[in-house]
């Protein structure tokens, strides 16, 4: 990765030193505590939501654990990037059955989409 101001290449360390483990954790934190104010009817989606917003960094830095097998690495990257897949469909579903009104909607499924392709463009690049 290069920076955009020097052109010096960024050096991960960790992880946590990675743009999209960042923006997953906070997009997870966030969606975890807005679906835990829905109603209890909608429990097997709560349930569902949580589990695939904690999926997405878990996978990352799992995978990042294995990052000398870049084959490792990967693979944990299409993981992440299923799950990322998964929250989209929740959402949508959460919206179309009336638990998201079109604001909240927008409001995690923009970011989700863009973190998608962060990780697509990720999977493509890493070596």
């Amino acid at each position: 990765m290069r920076s955009q101001k020097t052109g010096e290449r960024k050096v991960i360390k960790s992880y946590k030193d990675l743009e999209v483990y960042q923006e997953s954790y906070k997009l997870a934190i966030l969606l975890y505590r807005q679906v835990n104010t829905l109603p209890n009817e909608a429990y097997e989606l709560v349930k569902q939501t949580k589990r695939s917003a904690m999926s997405i960094p878990l996978n990352i830095a799992e995978g990042f654990g294995k990052k000398e097998s870049t084959a490792e690495f990967k693979r944990y990257l299409r993981m992440a990037i299923g799950s990322a897949n998964e929250i989209e469909v929740l959402l949508e579903m959460l919206k179309d059955l009336g638990y998201f009104n079109q604001e909240t909607y927008i409001t995690y499924i923009e970011p989700y989409q863009v973190l998608g392709k962060r990780l697509n463009v990720l999977l493509q690049k890493w070596s």
